[in-house]
C-alpha cells in the first residue's frame, strides 16, 4: 500500500495489529537486554514497541510512513511522559529521512517487512543497512506461511528472509513464533517468523 493508503486504515481503525501494546516477541527480547541504544523502530505504527524501549530509558525513534499513525505514537509519548521521537518517513530511504540521525544499534521491525513486494524487499535491506553499522541487529517479527488463510498480510518463508538479507547482513537465526492482533482479526492467531538479523 502507498503512504495515503496506511493513512487511511489508521483513520478507519482498521489495523488489527494495533494492539495498544507491545508483541510479546518484542518484551522477551527487551527482557534479556536485546534492546541496545540508539534503537530504530522501522515501520513504528502507532509506537508502542518504540515506546517500550523509551521506558526503559534508551534512544529510540519511530518511522511509519502514515502520518495518522505517527500523529497517535507521538500523543502516547507525551501521555506517558516519555523520550521518544517519531518521523513521518519511507523505510525504503531511510538515509534520506532528516533528523534521523543513524547510525542505530538495534533495529526493531515488527510487521514492516512482510508488506513488502518482492522488488521492495532488497531495497528495504539496503536501507536498514545505510543507517546501521557493523555487529547492529534487526529484530524482525512477520507472518510466516503457517499462517491458514489469505486474509492479511503475504506471507513470509525462512528462505525470502535470508534471500533478501543476503548482502551486508547475517541471518543468525529465526525462530517461529506467534502475532498478537486485535480482535479486528477473524481468524486463528496468526504464525509468525522471529527473526535475529546481525549486519556485516
Amino acid at each position: 500500500m502507498a503512504g495515503d493508503s496506511w493513512d487511511e486504515a489508521y483513520q478507519q481503525n482498521a489495523v488489527p495489529w494495533d494492539i495498544g501494546r507491545p508483541q510479546p516477541a518484542i518484551l522477551r527480547i527487551a527482557e534479556w537486554g536485546g534492546l541496545v541504544e540508539p534503537v530504530l523502530d522501522s515501520g513504528c505504527g502507532t509506537g508502542e514497541h518504540a515506546l517500550l524501549a523509551a521506558s526503559m530509558g534508551l534512544e529510540v525513534k519511530g518511522v511509519d510512513v502514515a502520518g495518522t499513525a505517527i500523529e497517535r505514537a507521538r500523543a502516547k509519548a507525551r501521555q506517558r511522559g516519555l523520550s521518544a521521537e517519531f518521523i513521518v518517513g519511507d523505510v525504503l530511504a531511510l538515509d534520506q529521512i532528516d533528523r534521523l540521525e543513524p547510525p542505530f544499534r538495534t533495529v526493531i521491525d515488527i510487521g514492516c517487512f512482510h508488506t513488502f513486494a518482492n522488488a521492495d524487499r532488497p531495497l528495504y535491506a539496503s536501507s536498514l543497512a545505510a543507517v546501521t553499522d557493523t555487529g547492529s541487529v534487526l529484530h524482525l517479527l512477520c507472518f510466516s506461511e503457517h499462517t491458514p488463510g489469505t486474509d492479511g498480510p503475504r506471507r513470509v518463508t525462512q528462505g525470502e528472509i535470508t534471500a533478501t538479507f543476503s548482502r551486508d547482513w547475517d541471518v543468525e537465526s529465526i525462530e517461529p513464533d506467534t502475532f498478537a492482533v486485535s480482535n479486528l482479526w477473524s481468524g486463528p492467531t496468526p504464525s509468525a517468523w522471529l527473526a535475529r538479523i546481525v549486519r556485516r
